[in-house]
């Protein structure tokens, strides 16, 4: 298997897909945002589509559209009452202009899957060093804000209270989010890329009582997920995004049946 090249750079990528999505999906289920995280997926179908309308990288034209529409949205649903009428209302035109490029681009079906469900055999090694690059920095800043950001995610009144600069954390984490969306859409596809952004932490919130445990488990369990599917992958020939969809989803049912033990106890 990993005598091909195209496997070789699939595991580089979905590791560091993998650890990006464990560390930024603490903070999406902290501060509710997987509907938001699905809504950035469908952004980055469109700009994707938009890319190849244009004749760049698909990854390209992802990263312009989720960017500049993750401020757009930010600042749209600054209000929680009209957060999802805002995102909904964004979502479905931007899927409408991801069709719309698809089409005038004259791409068939069959590139549009591999846009929406990702591509193993499409990665190559400058796409990894890309995608490596641009996780560096979604690191690098997380790092630099984790106090203010942790304290904004999880304790949001009291972060007003304190008179920290929530709105620019928001924005800021909305833009580090569009990133991690464009980079891990490259495996899972963009119509799926929620599930590693929200499921591997949705499930260690049940078993670690930390922030650093929560992402540990998150990135551990999105390791299991992202390099089984590629096994399985490779195996059966069926997409990976379905096999990691399947495995995260199984462990999040797993958390689920846990959780109920404990409470009956």
């Amino acid at each position: 298997m990993f005598s091909y090249e195209f496997m070789r750079n699939a595991f580089a990528a979905g590791t560091i897909i993998a650890i990006i999505c464990g560390i930024m999906g603490v903070f999406v289920i902290a501060r509710n945002m997987s509907f938001l995280t699905h809504t950035l997926s469908e952004i980055g179908f469109s700009g994707a589509a938009f890319g190849v309308f244009a004749g760049w990288a698909p990854l390209n034209g992802m990263l312009l559209f989720t960017v500049v529409s993750s401020v757009i949205v930010g600042q749209l649903s600054a209000r929680s009452e009209r957060r999802e009428a805002a995102t909904s209302a964004i979502s479905a035109l931007f899927i409408g202009l991801g069709i719309l490029f698809l089409s005038l681009a004259n791409k068939n079906a069959s590139y549009a899957t591999s846009i929406l469900f990702g591509s193993v055999i499409g990665i190559s090694a400058s796409d990894v060093q890309q995608m490596l690059w641009l996780s560096l920095l979604v690191l690098v800043v997380i790092f630099a804000i984790y106090r203010f950001l942790k304290f904004d995610s999880f304790d949001h009144t009291g972060a007003r209270v304190k008179g920290l600069w929530t709105n620019a954390l928001s924005i800021t984490f909305l833009v580090l989010l569009a990133l991690s969306v464009s980079v891990a859409a490259q495996i899972v596809g963009s119509l799926l890329i929620f599930i590693l952004l929200t499921l591997p932490a949705a499930t260690a919130k049940y078993f670690a009582h930390t922030v650093g445990g929560m992402m540990i488990l998150a990135i551990a369990l999105a390791l299991i997920g992202v390099w089984s599917g590629l096994v399985m992958s490779y195996i059966s020939n069926f997409p990976v995004s379905f096999f990691i969809a399947a495995i995260e989803a199984v462990f999040y049912f797993i958390a689920l049946g846990w959780q109920r033990l404990q409470t009956a106890e």
